[in-house]
């Protein structure tokens, strides 16, 4: 789908904590072409452009949003946050370190909406059971195989913020 910018206005997102602006953007630009063409911020993927296999997955207001259908303008006014803004390299989040910890990828495609996806979970059920964390991720689509390792990244993700809490 090609996005013109016509009736183009300025467009302000608070993303990973920042302000940011975009000149000329139109308001039903989707907010992955924002996130990744104007602040070239890489987390989030363009996978079906569909909203079904969430790759583009952000937090929206703290939800798990699908970037790739929702209008930029519909997150103004709300924190974004794309994989940049949950961690750093050196002080990754803990969904980010369970996933590395428990060698939860091979190609990586589908990673960013799984850990988007986990943390959102993770925000509103720190002790999820196994139903609940494949519930949370049913709808991100992973061709590899790694379910069982992201599964158990997720459970070690809610361990790990279990320990932060009680210190």
């Amino acid at each position: 789908m090609l996005h013109t910018r016509s009736q183009a206005s300025p467009l302000t997102l608070s993303v990973n904590g920042e302000t940011r602006c975009v000149e000329d953007a139109a308001p039903d630009t989707p907010l992955l072409y924002i996130l990744r063409n104007d602040f070239e911020l890489n987390g989030p993927k363009y996978g079906c452009g569909l909203g079904q296999c969430g790759a583009c997955t952000v937090l929206v207001g703290g939800q798990a949003t699908r970037s790739c259908v929702v209008p930029a303008a519909a997150a103004q006014g709300r924190e974004v946050t794309t994989l940049e803004g949950l961690g750093t390299l050196a002080a990754p989040h803990p969904v980010q370190r369970a996933f590395i910890d428990e060698q939860a990828a091979q190609c990586g495609y589908c990673l960013n909406g799984m850990i988007m996806s986990a943390a959102a979970l993770l925000s509103r059920n720190p002790s999820p059971d196994e139903d609940a964390i494949r519930d949370a991720l049913r709808f991100n689509l992973c061709r590899c195989g790694t379910h069982l390792e992201i599964v158990r990244a997720v459970r070690r993700a809610a361990r790990y913020l279990q320990q932060e809490d009680a210190q």
